[in-house]
């Protein structure tokens, strides 16, 4: 992977403010804007200090060491992919945040059949999806939550997805609910908790 920074991804805020991420070349993954990533943290911040976050589909990490950096309790990141895992491994390192990371990689299906049943005893306050665009992905990670009761009572699910992708204002059979949505371009983040 090498130390490649070409879309100069930075931590906003917080205990490595303006510390450079590494991210991975080409169009490997979609790192959240910068205005975007602002934006998610502005609505979010007064929730994340003390909280443990759960980054699916984490890619280079982005999202969820900003929430380290912003003074998350822990933080799992779950991405399938070897090159973004190394990513992660790496930006967790050159942060000095290994201590409130873990890095699973694994398939987000799989992880759900086989991996998630430890969290549900853990609670996630915070949970920030990320698949990739029009994979239609956001729906399926949802119920995925739902099913295993990985969110808190009192917990926020984000969704990052492609305007177009129709995303569910209220999960079948479960009182997950939308609650509010932003629009950045072509980038939507919806958010949700159970009502």
């Amino acid at each position: 992977m090498g130390n490649v920074t070409d879309r100069s991804l930075r931590i906003l805020a917080g205990l490595r403010k303006g510390k450079k991420l590494n991210s991975l070349p080409g169009m490997m993954t979609r790192p959240l804007m910068r205005r975007v990533k602002q934006s998610l943290f502005d609505i979010i911040k007064d929730r994340v200090p003390g909280e443990y976050f759960l980054d699916m589909f984490a890619g280079t990490g982005n999202v969820g060491i900003e929430a380290i950096s912003r003074g998350a309790d822990k933080v799992v990141f779950v991405d399938n992919d070897a090159n973004c895992i190394k990513a992660i491994t790496g930006n967790l390192n050159s942060c000095k945040f290994q201590d409130k990371a873990e890095v699973i990689k694994s398939d987000i299906i799989l992880w759900a059949v086989k991996g998630a049943g430890f969290y549900t005893k853990i609670k996630f306050g915070l949970i920030f999806i990320g698949p990739p665009f029009k994979l239609n992905l956001s729906e399926y990670s949802l119920n995925t939550i739902d099913k295993l009761r990985l969110l808190d009572d009192k917990g926020w699910v984000i969704c990052q997805h492609y305007i177009g992708e129709k995303v569910p204002d209220k999960l079948k059979d479960s009182p997950l609910a939308m609650f509010r949505q932003e629009k950045y371009g072509k980038t939507m983040l919806s958010f949700y908790k159970y009502e």
